[in-house]
């Protein structure tokens, strides 16, 4: 009988310890689920600061005379775009998140292209606004690369985290599912293609 107590208690402590132990990996990675999803959000500020300078920055260069229409033509379109992918950082796919990639891909190309035309406009390099919105826009550039990076480093602590032995079977029961990090653009190495007429 002193045996059957014995084993009893051991069992019951194995399945204690064992509780212990999952719940305490559940915080953790619930922990950082919150974490990655916190640095998603500083991701999109970032762009969204980007895209709210793309008005005033598209009205200074209106001013230029004879500036190439086709060209803001594009970052307008470019930044509608980008502007209406949101992605709910509870539901980060790889597909989504490719999505939004590309749309702010193709924004970034856009504005390429907007500074390398008006570097044919004597009249607007020398205007202070435009140099502004210019040096805004290039420190913005600077914080998504920032964010993007540490939204990627959290990404991979908390994958690593799900998917390792035990915390992978922790993960499949409650649903942590890995979650996408940014890839390079291919289009990223591409210099900006410009019309020829663009400079007439």
């Amino acid at each position: 009988m002193k045996g059957l107590f014995i084993a009893l208690g051991i069992i019951v402590l194995f399945i204690v310890l064992l509780g212990g132990c999952g719940i305490g990996k559940y915080n953790d990675m619930n922990t950082s689920q919150k974490e990655a999803q916190s640095k998603w959000a500083d991701v999109q500020s970032s762009y969204q600061r980007r895209s709210d300078l793309i008005p005033n920055l598209v009205a200074t260069v209106k001013g230029a005379a004879n500036f190439e229409t086709n060209t803001l033509t594009q970052v307008i379109q470019a930044r509608a775009n980008a502007t209406s992918i949101r992605v709910d950082p509870k539901d980060l796919t790889p597909e989504k998140l490719q999505q939004f990639q590309a749309s702010q891909g193709q924004l970034s190309q856009a504005l390429g292209r907007l500074m390398v035309v008006s570097e044919n406009y004597p009249q607007l390099k020398a205007n202070e606004s435009f140099r502004d919105l210019q040096n805004q826009l290039e420190g913005t550039e600077n914080r998504i690369k920032v964010s993007r990076d540490a939204y990627n480093e959290s990404v991979k602590n908390y994958n690593i985290l799900v998917s390792n032995f035990p915390n992978n079977m922790i993960a499949g029961m409650f649903h942590f599912k890995e979650m996408a990090m940014f890839q390079a653009d291919a289009d990223a190495q591409k210099a900006p293609k410009i019309a020829p007429d663009a400079f007439k």
